[in-house]
């Protein structure tokens, strides 16, 4: 009986560990290779006074399935915008440049077509 309850305990652990290193990432970066790397990721980016962009990047551990997903975008706990994207059900990664015109910590979640959350993250954006 201790030898059963042993596997199950390895193999739930084992599970358990498998789904998060296959969780859904977030990059926030200058450019994206063609098979979907981060190129100069950073959590702090620095713009000029009329603006810059940066990519934001999604990477899943599974096919998006839908046609568009949603950025929703808040800058200093406050909502900012929503940018919209066109998909392919089997891409598995993508990304979006986005332009930001104003300083502050921004915080980004993303969403599928069914209103699922796929990932979020924050990046700070200063001026030079």
């Amino acid at each position: 009986m201790k030898k059963i309850l042993s596997l199950t305990i390895l193999a739930l652990a084992f599970i358990a560990l498998s789904q998060s290193a296959n969780a859904q990432s977030i990059y926030f970066c200058e450019d994206v290779t063609g098979d979907g790397y981060p190129i100069t990721e950073s959590s702090v980016f620095n713009i000029g006074r009329d603006g810059g962009y940066l990519n934001v990047l999604v990477r899943l551990p599974y096919e998006v399935a839908c046609r568009s997903v949603r950025f929703e975008i808040y800058r200093n706990g406050e909502y900012d915008n929503t940018i919209y994207m066109d998909t392919e059900k089997s891409w598995v990664w993508f990304y979006k440049q986005i332009t930001f015109y104003k300083s502050g910590n921004f915080s980004v979640y993303v969403y599928d077509c069914f209103d699922y959350m796929l990932t979020s993250g924050s990046v700070k954006i200063q001026f030079r």
